[in-house]
């Protein structure tokens, strides 16, 4: 059978439908994923095919510019999510597609998936669906008790969202009737549509008031491409003294650089970045700040003493399976909930946000977290308690099904 598989987002996103589409195939199934050019490479590496768009997650700022603001952002997210759907209606008009797999910010799988008339699953990394057990990723750090979290959760679900127009877009282009995003994910949630969670239950139990279509199937970590070696360099800097802290923002700068900036340079802790600012650092202090390009955290995680990151769903799991514990700096949507919930833990601070997002608050949280052993056996724990078995078994038997 033939799936489409939507992926749009940052690396965070990709590699999770990568992980995927691999287990699809394993089981004979073809696969084609559709994501941003600058992931063509990986998705094809594993055997898929790839479909690209190329507006970028990040707007354009010109040199020195002042970044587009609030309404400029949504703007631009708006052109990217428009892209996307164009290019996932460029894929499924090739036609033999037998299901579509759809991620947070494609809901329009799923009508493609209705003009089609073939089955069609979510697969999340983060919980959407409101709950007492958690706030909405839109509450930021705040827990605001099982009443309010799910009142909340529902009354955000009326809010506009920059991907409402690419679904208009799809539904229109296809012949479908309209029907806003919220209408079409009261209808498919009534109708029992599978819901799965990349999600270990060791990190986030099951709520309770889960619809039975909903399923936390574990964390899917992201293929290795067994031709990757370390630079030598790394290796060196890793050997040339105590193990390192790690300052790792993903792969969409949105913010904290200055303060990244400012701890690297006051601190005598050995640092390695990961990001744009990291050759500047490294060029300033180069017995004591590496530069590293992306690899695998698999590798580089349990090599390093702490972690300061963004707490996308991502790192958040690769620290906990490292053992290693870290310094949340969240800086928009889920990125809240995952630092809220590794602090919870016992495996990270307290979040580093609003004043706290400086040198300073940055050198305090890494000092707390490097002078408490607690942080790291907590870690451990919760590391112990994460082999889940294969994590894509629940969407392969999905497809199993469908094409039985």
């Amino acid at each position: 059978m033939k799936i489409l598989v939507l992926a749009p987002g940052s690396r965070g996103d990709v590699e999770p439908a990568i992980r995927i589409a691999s287990g699809l195939i394993a089981d004979g199934h073809r696969a084609t994923i559709v994501t941003h050019a600058d992931y063509e490479q990986s998705v094809t590496a594993t055997g898929c095919e790839s479909v690209s768009f190329t507006v970028p997650l990040e707007p354009p700022r010109p040199p020195g510019g002042k970044a587009p603001g609030a309404r400029g952002y949504l703007a631009h997210l708006k052109a990217y999510m428009l892209d996307h759907a164009r290019a996932a209606l460029a894929a499924a008009a090739g036609g033999g597609f037998g299901a579509v797999i759809a991620n947070p910010i494609s809901p329009y799988g799923h009508d493609i998936a209705e003009a089609l008339d073939v089955p069609s699953a979510e697969a999340l990394l983060q919980p959407a669906e409101p709950s007492r057990g958690y706030p909405p990723m839109i509450a930021l750090n705040l827990d605001l008790g099982p009443v309010l979290n799910r009142g909340f959760g529902r009354l955000v679900r009326r809010f506009p969202a920059p991907v409402d127009a690419a679904v208009a877009h799809v539904r229109r282009e296809l012949g479908l009737p309209d029907e806003s995003r919220r209408a079409g994910a009261r209808r498919r949630l009534s109708a029992g549509l599978p819901i799965h969670h990349g999600i270990s239950p060791a990190v986030l139990p099951r709520p309770n008031d889960w619809p039975s279509n909903l399923s936390l199937d574990g964390f899917w970590w992201p293929v290795e491409d067994e031709s990757w070696t370390p630079a030598v360099e790394l290796v060196d800097f890793l050997a040339a003294g105590p193990a390192p802290v790690l300052i790792t923002l993903g792969s969409v700068d949105t913010g904290g650089s200055s303060a990244v900036t400012d701890f690297a340079e006051a601190t005598d802790r050995r640092v390695i970045v990961q990001g744009a600012c990291g050759s500047n650092l490294a060029e300033a202090a180069p017995h004591r700040v590496f530069a590293a390009d992306h690899g695998p955290h698999s590798w580089l995680l349990p090599q390093v003493a702490a972690v300061v990151h963004q707490a996308g769903a991502g790192i958040t799991a690769a620290c906990l399976r490292a053992q290693t514990p870290s310094v949340p700096l969240p800086q928009h949507t889920d990125q809240f909930f995952w630092a809220r919930r590794a602090h919870e833990l016992g495996t990270a601070v307290t979040p580093l946000t609003g004043t706290r997002v400086s040198g300073e608050g940055l050198s305090a949280g890494v000092e707390q977290v490097l002078g408490d052993s607690g942080y790291r056996q907590r870690a451990s724990q919760i590391a112990a308690r994460l082999d889940d078995g294969d994590s894509t078994a629940p969407l392969r038997r999905w497809a199993a099904e469908c094409d039985g």
